[in-house]
């Protein structure tokens, strides 16, 4: 004997619900293919195809109506039975269809549409019930009743892809992807193709995958799924597919960032285990060419000045870099300044050739990092003043800074004659006669002096060396400081730093590497021009040695040379290591 479908109901047994007495079912296996369900009125045990199952909520009778369990049914017809606790309703999602279920407030809510919840569904015993003459149509279910034997049986044939499923004539997307390959190896990187496509071609707009990780370092067979939405809110069955690695070594876990990571990306690792092996590192082989065609005047002490006054002072005659770096530790507006003071009897001519420029901040290492930046560049200049003899002239006025902002400067110029350079810095209008009024300031021991060499440098070997390599910059060891003349101490000083020297590191032919930069010193922001390109270090912000290292560039092995220029910006912390990694052909 068959019931008619108005006499049938069936029941929703869902998991915690209205009451902490509320207990959820267990979740069960769901077959890919045509489910076959048997459910005994009053009784805890089911059968599943061939699995019997122990029910938390068994089948019953209310009204002359069947009920059977929820949760249970939505894990074998595959799909959301949910309790949510923030507003204590209860979502159900067969295909094509949005129910929700609020006892509190005694409606349920199917695709908008509230029907009274005492007609659909009932709570016996902290579980919600719900009547099979209304879920039968979305469940996609054929069922009968077998009043003998006292159970329902319930035929269940999964909703083809792509076919219509929703009020709005609109398909379910369909959600699948392969591998490139059917076996990886231990450190290899998983290629997924993506085959997933909506059969309405209005395209997908979201993707949710678990496990698609891009690579495994343990062999095994790794489960991954795939579940897409179309622009209708339509989602997809959950595709599940398998990554399978084999035991067998392609890269291990120290090798594969560095092979793969992309330029300005970090390799993180243990402190005490970078420290330790990177300290261990040979140095790649240098041959080092002191440039002294250009002197350098470091203006840099008292970095913070605290009154008005001549920075630093020196003569220049033909080419000359003019560095600076200070910040105002006053109580007011300054104008930092640099004049040209021609003592001969003769005009001179100035002409700048290059220059980096950064307006007044707070930050050191953004000052720093831009002025190296726009002096990297290499923009070409034919900004030219003359000075007459017996005459001061102001050949570069800086921005107004307030207290506590600092400025950086880079001017590389070129004159006819001898000049006088003063940096300056005051408060008063800027006069012919201001440089004349200032006094000198002492020295508070940070770099300051004229250097013979503003330009180093290095031709290396990069093409045969097979160990992790690298070029330390800033130690003074193997990067001594340039040496020079402090002549308003009239004293032998140092470069510390190396600042406003520009190294320029060259190779021919290089091998197929990783280029890569720890901050060992501390607190680092700069710029390195690779090839022609300006590569910031890091992106934004600034790095240390406990962000492990970042990677610069990457050499193929089929480039003829390998060109890096680099200024130590002011601001920054040193000494830097530049790592050299011979990268391998993998196949």
């Amino acid at each position: 004997m068959k019931f008619k479908r108005k006499e049938m109901t069936l029941l929703l047994a869902l998991f915690v619900f209205l009451a902490s007495t509320i207990t959820a079912p267990a979740a069960h296996a769901v077959s890919a293919s045509s489910s076959f369900i048997l459910l005994y009125i009053d009784k805890s045990e089911a059968f599943m195809n061939e699995e019997q199952i122990h029910l938390d909520a068994p089948a019953t009778i209310i009204n002359g109506s069947t009920y059977v369990p929820a949760k249970f049914l939505g894990d074998a017809m595959r799909f959301k039975v949910e309790w949510s606790d923030a507003t204590r309703t209860i979502q159900m999602t067969p295909p094509g269809y949005d129910i929700v279920l609020d006892a509190d407030n005694k409606r349920v809510t199917t695709n908008g549409v509230d029907t009274a919840f005492k007609s659909v569904a009932a709570i016996v015993n902290g579980k919600l019930l719900v009547k099979l003459t209304w879920l039968a149509d979305y469940m996609g279910a054929k069922y009968t009743y077998n009043s003998e034997l006292r159970r329902v049986e319930i035929v269940h044939l999964p909703t083809p892809e792509g076919i219509y499923v929703d009020q709005d004539s609109n398909s379910r997307p369909v959600a699948k992807f392969t591998t490139a390959k059917p076996t990886y190896r231990l450190g290899e990187p998983v290629k997924y193709i993506d085959l997933s496509y909506d059969p309405d071609a209005e395209g997908l707009v979201s993707y949710e995958w678990v496990g698609n990780k891009e690579v495994f370092f343990k062999a095994g067979k790794y489960p991954v799924t795939l579940q897409v939405s179309d622009r209708h809110g339509h989602v997809s069955p959950v595709f599940k597919g398998f990554v399978t690695v084999v035991d067998e070594t392609y890269l291990n876990e120290v090798e594969y960032p560095i092979y793969t990571k992309p330029v300005g990306g970090f390799i993180k690792s243990d402190w005490g285990t970078i420290w330790s092996h990177f300290n261990e590192m040979p140095n790649l082989p240098k041959k080092v060419t002191e440039v002294t065609d250009r002197r350098l005047l470091v203006s840099d002490s008292p970095e913070e000045f605290t009154e008005k006054g001549i920075l630093y002072q020196d003569n220049i005659n033909g080419k000359a870099r003019l560095y600076a770096d200070h910040i105002n530790g006053t109580q007011q507006k300054m104008t930092m300044a640099i004049f040209a003071t021609n003592n001969t009897d003769k005009p001179v001519m100035i002409q700048t050739t290059n220059k980096g420029e950064v307006y007044p901040s707070v930050y050191a290492n953004l000052i720093g990092s831009e002025a190296s930046v726009d002096f990297l560049l290499n923009n070409v200049y034919n900004e030219k003043l003359t000075v007459p003899p017996h005459q001061t002239y102001v050949y570069a006025k800086l921005p107004d800074f307030y207290p506590g902002q600092g400025v950086n400067l880079f001017y590389d110029v070129e004159t006819d004659g001898e000049l006088q350079i003063s940096f300056g810095v005051t408060d008063l209008k800027l006069t012919p006669t201001t440089a004349q009024e200032l006094p000198l300031l002492g020295f508070t021991g940070h770099v300051r002096g004229t250097f013979p060499i503003s330009e180093i440098k290095w031709d290396i070997d990069a093409t045969s060396f097979t160990k992790t390599s690298v070029l330390t910059i800033g130690d003074n060891k193997t990067d001594p400081f340039v040496k020079g003349y402090d002549v308003m101490r009239k004293m032998n000083v140092e470069n510390g730093g190396n600042y406003g020297v520009v190294y320029k590191i060259h190779a021919n032919k290089p091998r197929k590497m990783a280029l890569m930069i720890m901050a060992k010193g501390g607190v680092f922001k700069g710029p390195f021009k690779i090839n022609g390109e300006i590569v910031p270090v890091p992106a934004s912000g600034v790095i240390t040695a406990f962000d492990g290292m970042e990677v610069l560039a990457r050499t193929t092995g089929t480039e003829n040379a390998l060109d890096i220029e680099f200024t130590p910006p002011a601001g920054s912390a040193f000494p830097i290591d530049l790592i050299f990694y011979p990268l391998d052909e993998k196949k």
